[in-house]
């Protein structure tokens, strides 16, 4: 099968698919990884509402994403950056969100986002940052939710150093019933995070984290950290308290971090296994049978994928990631929250798919070649 795609020049050039779609294998029971998928949300293209208004989700198309995933025995990182929390879905519609998956999928792996993105623009006081978190831990655990404590852009304009950090976080995580995943996301998913935990350089900052976690073993699973360095990460989970799990969030490295080394491994909790989902399951599987050469050859063949759609500026990556449930057939149209889809050029969308070709992410290729032509098309493509 053939399709004429441009080049970075705009040129046409052909391209045969070669890949071998990823047959969906289920992880199984008591998995060699604790693996999370961040699910992305689909939306109502039908909606009167501007791109910048109020988030207009398609539920039925939403949930039965879930579906797919819990199918394959992932986990479900849920109302996270990848379903656009602070960029397009506001923080009712984030507990809408986890009320329906947890209705949905009563006994499937679900942790869910915990922030304070329901305050307004700043400056805030200390004081109402913890009260944010707190008033979202309540309103999750209510719902019987577990809780992912994301990073807070109000935190980081309201402290006034280390110790701001260390006595919020130790509040919150007080009030939490069960163990919690943390969440280090870097400045180059939001920019608003930099100088995180109140630290000017990396180091500064695991030492607080560290800290804050040592404060609160009891309350604390682990801790995810998306910082795409993977000897931060590795340095970083040498340090972790016996018992406790270090969550990849790195979305360029993360074959090596999840099959690990002699002094330790990294679980996943990644946005780009939701594209991944097939291939993340499957290379576990094997990693779990004791065939690491398998799990490598599954996922090594993914990583140009991944780090084309996590590319500078990475928070865009979630257009990558819509674009590729098009693709498959998840959802109907490639329209996004807050109309992302706009948010990458086309040779983008061109290399994705080649890509995604190549590594057998492409699970129905009459498909995704007919809707590739339409994109094409409505870029003024006519001859694919």
């Amino acid at each position: 099968m053939k399709i004429l795609l441009p080049d970075q020049n705009g040129r046409m050039m052909p391209h045969t698919l070669s890949g071998t779609p990823i047959a969906a294998t289920a992880l199984g029971a008591n998995p060699a990884r604790v693996v999370y998928s961040a699910a992305h949300v689909v939306a109502d293209p039908f909606t009167a509402s501007d791109p910048s208004g109020r988030a207009a989700v398609d539920w039925a198309g939403t949930l039965a994403f879930r579906r797919h995933l819990a199918g394959l025995g992932l986990g479900i990182a849920e109302a996270m950056d990848t379903a656009q929390r602070g960029m397009g879905l506001d923080w009712p519609g984030a507990l809408e969100l986890i009320r329906q998956t947890r209705t949905e999928l009563p006994d499937a792996l679900v942790a869910n986002g915990c922030g304070t993105d329901h305050l307004g623009p700043g400056p805030h006081t200390l004081d109402q940052v913890r009260a944010a978190y707190l008033a979202q831990v309540e309103a999750i655990q209510a719902l019987g939710g577990r809780i992912i404590l994301m990073a807070s852009r109000a935190l980081v304009g309201a402290a006034n150093g280390p110790e701001d950090y260390i006595k919020v976080y130790s509040d919150v995580l007080a009030a939490c019933d069960h163990p919690v995943i943390l969440h280090w996301l870097g400045e180059m998913f939001d920019p608003e995070l930099a100088g995180y935990w109140g630290a000017s350089t990396f180091e500064q900052g695991m030492e607080i984290a560290l800290t804050v976690i040592g404060d609160n073993l009891a309350k604390v699973d682990g801790i995810k950290i998306s910082l795409l360095d993977k000897d931060k990460e590795i340095a970083m989970r040498r340090r972790l308290p016996a018992g406790l799990r270090m969550y990849t969030g790195d979305d360029f490295n993360y074959p090596e971090l999840i099959e690990g080394d002699a002094q330790g491994h990294s679980d996943a909790l990644l946005g780009i296994f939701d594209p991944l989902a097939p291939a993340a399951a499957h290379a576990v599987k094997r990693l779990g049978e004791g065939d690491a050469a398998a799990f490598r050859a599954t996922l090594d063949p993914t990583v140009p994928l991944a780090r084309l759609i996590f590319r500078a500026p990475t928070r865009f990556y979630k257009t990558g990631v819509v674009f590729l449930a098009w693709l498959n057939g998840f959802q109907d149209h490639f329209i996004m929250l807050n109309g992302a889809q706009a948010m990458r050029p086309l040779p983008y969308f061109t290399e994705v798919f080649r890509l995604a070709d190549g590594c057998g992410l492409l699970r129905d290729p009459d498909l995704a070649v007919t809707r590739m032509k339409r994109l094409l098309a409505l870029y003024g493509v006519q001859d694919a």
